[in-house]
């Protein structure tokens, strides 16, 4: 980790170390970093925060990759992070229980990858013999911000029927 500073944010400042399931800690990660960041940014802050961490996730999640030498390795929680942030930038404010309602929403789709989450992680994957480039990084966020879509399509589907 510490041999490059894209791995610090690709890694998830640590996170993406955990020996069991570090994308569930990547996304513990995302919220309670969210917690704390959301005292200090309004909407406008937190678009472009999202989107600044969009543009250096690509970057650092492709370097790592390419340093790791693996198309897209689990240890890499970025894309966890930044996409459960804006599951929660778009549901808050949301009491505790509807934010871990969220939470294991997001990681049903993120894991199990049904539908598009699958169809998003095996985009950009590369072919035999293929180097890791920049669409590998863009593909390591992809499906992730994909299970976010999902998560926030289900609960708007779900908030539609309840009040129905």
């Amino acid at each position: 980790m510490r041999g490059h500073l894209a791995h610090w944010l690709a890694l998830g400042f640590g996170a993406g170390l955990a020996p069991r399931a570090p994308g569930t800690v990547g996304t513990l990660w995302a919220w309670g970093s969210f917690i704390v960041i959301d005292r200090w940014l309004d909407a406008a802050g937190w678009a472009v925060l999202i989107a600044l961490s969009l543009l250096a996730g690509q970057w650092a999640a492709t370097r790592t990759a390419q340093h790791l030498g693996v198309a897209d390795p689990g240890s890499i929680v970025w894309d966890e992070v930044v996409a459960f942030w804006i599951v929660l930038w778009l549901l808050t404010p949301a009491p505790w229980w509807a934010q871990l309602g969220a939470f294991a929403l997001f990681r049903y789709f993120d894991a199990a990858k049904p539908g598009p989450v699958r169809w998003a992680d095996g985009l950009f994957k590369p072919h035999a013999g293929q180097a890791i480039g920049w669409r590998q990084g863009a593909g390591i966020l992809l499906d992730d911000l994909v299970a976010a879509g999902c998560t926030l399509l289900f609960i708007a589907l779900w908030i539609r029927l309840w009040n129905s």
